[in-house]
């Protein structure tokens, strides 16, 4: 499905499909690095999904981001109706919503290519941190 503007979506609706895509593009990812046992496959996707991480790797993303992908993230981050976990704090948590919308706009925008050339430079930003 395509929308003709994905931007007329609520940034949390942006966010939820993004979690989404991003929750299969790390299972995927840890499956192809070799881990098969699912304790380590949770533990190990932790490391990508957790609001912390996803702060962290906003904060590597945002210079090459154009500035329509940093007006998605910006109405994401500012969106409001969520609580952050008790693993996180609120300015992490709304980081984190903001790359999750910012993933779900470029896959409804039909930006694919886009969209995985984040995920690549998202989960090797992650991997150079451990």
């Amino acid at each position: 499905m395509r929308l003709s503007n994905p931007l007329e979506l609520p940034p949390l609706t942006l966010a939820y499909l993004g979690d989404a895509l991003y929750e299969a593009f790390v299972r995927e990812r840890l499956l192809d690095l070799g881990h098969v046992r699912v304790n380590d496959l949770h533990r190990q996707a932790l490391r990508y999904v957790r609001a912390t991480a996803q702060a962290g790797i906003l904060q590597h993303l945002l210079p090459a981001l154009t500035e329509e992908e940093q007006d998605v993230v910006r109405r994401g981050r500012n969106a409001k109706g969520h609580a952050a976990p008790k693993s996180a704090d609120a300015a992490e948590y709304a980081a984190s919503t903001g790359f999750e919308a910012l993933l779900g706009y470029l896959h409804l925008a039909g930006r694919e290519e886009r969209l995985q050339q984040l995920l690549q430079a998202a989960a090797a930003h992650v991997e150079e941190q451990h």
